[in-house]
């Protein structure tokens, strides 16, 4: 693995996993999340005691050094209550990849260039593995908008894509911020929900008006990171018809 990716890639297997192999064909998504905790050793101590059931494939630490947890083949505890497109439960089908940071409730910082190329080489790696594709790789609030805020709005969406890691859009932010905070009608924004669902993202259970605002707010720190505030406006609308025309 170290020749394959180019990386200083150890092991510290994870007892949290499910057997029996799956088959390699499964793995169709990659899913990124943050730690969410203080420390970076409280962090991969959790990922691997059995009393917390939960887990990723692998962690990329502060230093940008790799660890695997979990082998591919082996069905990580990560993605929890999910879906996408047409999945759902997504440890079935996914690698997950666990990156340190505080996260919101600790004090969410940037993520590292040292985390973002070691990233990038596993990702590379992943991509020739697995035969995934780009508009797969995806983030824990993507696939479970309803519960989780992670990678978040800090995480360098666009950097992956210019790498040709994951999906964006390829508009100019400059011009299209002038779209910002204009309200569109109910049959646009209408539109808008539909474009998500198209790519990819679920209607999610609970009350109607605090479910378009977990989803939107998924949305918005996924493409359009500078402004999360759950509202559907002129520049989201545009951004979805961008992400959907070339997904």
């Amino acid at each position: 693995m170290r020749l394959k990716i180019g990386l200083n890639l150890t092991n510290h297997y994870s007892l949290n996993f499910s057997t029996p192999k799956r088959d390699k064909k499964l793995i169709k998504f990659i899913i990124i999340h943050y730690t969410g905790m203080k420390r970076e050793s409280e962090a991969i101590k959790r990922l691997c005691d059995s009393k917390y059931k939960v887990s990723s494939h692998y962690f990329v630490k502060n230093n940008g050094g790799i660890v695997n947890l979990v082998p591919d083949l082996y069905e990580a505890w990560h993605a929890g209550k999910s879906r996408w497109q047409r999945f759902k439960s997504l440890n079935r089908y996914s690698i997950g990849i666990e990156i340190n940071n505080p996260g919101h409730s600790n004090g969410y910082s940037s993520f590292s260039s040292k985390q973002i190329y070691s990233l990038t080489k596993l990702l590379r790696y992943l991509f020739r593995e697995y035969k995934i594709d780009k508009n797969n790789v995806l983030g824990h609030s993507d696939i479970a908008p309803d519960r989780k805020k992670d990678p978040g709005e800090k995480f360098p969406w666009k950097n992956l894509f210019k790498n040709k890691l994951c999906k964006w859009h390829n508009l100019n932010e400059r011009k299209i911020r002038k779209f910002r905070k204009i309200k569109i009608s109910n049959e646009e924004e209408s539109i808008f929900l539909k474009n998500l669902y198209k790519f990819g993202y679920s209607k999610i259970s609970g009350s109607m008006l605090k479910n378009k605002i977990l989803l939107v707010k998924a949305f918005q720190r996924r493409f359009r990171q500078s402004l999360i505030n759950g509202k559907i406006d002129k520049e989201c609308l545009l951004i979805s018809k961008n992400i959907l025309k070339n997904a």
